[in-house]
């Protein structure tokens, strides 16, 4: 072979060398952010289609609805304690350590994302509320077998105050 063609060769395996190292990267980087969302009942009973459930350490979203009367808030400190569920029956304890949204209430859909615990609990990095009496967020409506419905409003409300 040639001084040439080895210039070439050593060029063409280092180039294909550099390019998986960069996609090997990249796909590594996307598999340890990806979040994903489950109900209570799939991390309970696992995903409906594939039947997995999420694993000890995994990051995850869950959404549902807070069930009343599962609130317990430590007097001392932020942490604070209380159950979601959804219309699967499934129900998972979410552990939080912050201040919680000025509108989270029990009986109202919310998101949390965070790791999932050896105890079957997420320890929550981060808690969502829904915003007003009527929205609610995709994933968690699904999850309760609710339909969102476009709003109708009267032409009073469309006006406004004037």
């Amino acid at each position: 072979m040639n001084p040439r063609r080895k210039k070439r060769l050593a060029l063409a395996v280092g180039l294909i060398g550099g390019v998986a190292a960069v996609a090997s990267l990249l796909l590594y980087a996307l598999n340890t952010n990806l979040n994903l969302f489950y109900t209570p009942t799939e991390i309970v009973q696992g995903k409906a289609d594939t039947g997995i459930k999420p694993e000890v350490g995994q990051r995850i979203r869950v959404g549902g609805m807070v069930t009343v009367g599962s609130m317990i808030r430590d007097p001392n400190s932020l942490h604070v304690e209380f159950a979601v569920h959804d219309a699967g029956g499934g129900e998972v304890i979410v552990t939080y350590d912050d201040l919680l949204p000025d509108l989270f209430r029990e009986g109202q859909g919310i998101v949390a994302q965070g790791v999932l615990t050896e105890d079957g609990k997420l320890q929550a990095s981060e808690v969502l509320a829904k915003h007003d009496e009527n929205y609610m967020p995709p994933e968690v409506a699904e999850a309760m077998g609710k339909n969102h419905e476009k709003l109708e409003y009267t032409e009073t409300q469309k006006g406004g105050s004037r």
